[in-house]
């Protein structure tokens, strides 16, 4: 993979060479530095095999005893961060309390305020600038599609606890879970590229309020 001479990459001291058995620890070094690269730059091209080794501080050859490639550490990079926003998720139910629409709401929330506090992470998550090739790297056809799912059906669940409830009328959650999920996605990336646009008070209650197919009035919060 090409070098990266970015000013924003600073390398770490020289790393302590693990002991023997020490290699997760290594491999969890290794994403965390192409992590930091992304959140830094803004830019998954940012994140080479050079790159992410001056910033763990190990000799680039020492990666691939973790990863046979570059798109496999951006796998696991993306991969942790859907990891991230399902945790986000799931903690924004939990404290909406026992509502169907709150927690619907709650979650839907969260995911906006995922995608404007990791803007990087969210743009390689979703914006389709990251697009290995299966046929020319190690990452699989079914590594990809797999991305998301556990999200995807958090929110699958949520909507079809609020058509039990009464407060939405969905005919066909799956499909509207992922109508929602693309109404969402779409809110997200036309904030973060059209910061000046003047955006209408409550646009996010009205998206999902609209896509959920609730019944009682404008969803709650933004």
């Amino acid at each position: 993979m090409g070098d990266d001479t970015s000013a924003t990459s600073v390398a770490r001291p020289a790393r302590v060479r693990n002991r023997r058995g020490e290699g997760a620890r290594l491999r969890e070094e290794i994403v965390d530095a192409a992590v930091e690269l992304l959140d830094e730059t803004g830019d998954e091209s940012a994140i080479t095999l050079r790159s992410v080794a001056r910033k763990v501080g190990i000799a680039a050859p020492s990666i691939y005893r973790h990863f046979p490639d570059q798109p496999a550490i951006m796998l696991a990079v993306v991969r942790n961060a859907f990891a991230e926003l399902d945790g986000r998720l799931g903690a924004a139910v939990d404290a909406a309390g026992d509502a169907p629409r709150a927690r619907l709401t709650a979650l839907c929330r969260g995911y906006l305020d995922y995608a404007e506090a990791h803007p990087g992470r969210y743009r390689t998550m979703f914006g389709g600038l990251w697009t290995p090739d299966p046929d020319a790297s190690s990452v699989t056809a079914q590594d990809l599609g797999t991305l998301g799912d556990a999200s995807l059906r958090r929110l699958a669940e949520a909507l079809q606890d609020c058509v039990t409830a009464g407060c939405a009328v969905s005919t066909d959650v799956p499909a509207d879970a992922v109508a929602l999920w693309l109404g969402l996605h779409g809110l997200a990336h036309q904030r973060a590229v059209s910061p000046s646009f003047p955006w209408p008070p409550g646009i996010a209650e009205r998206v999902v309020t609209a896509l959920a197919h609730l019944t009682d009035g404008q969803a709650e919060g933004e």
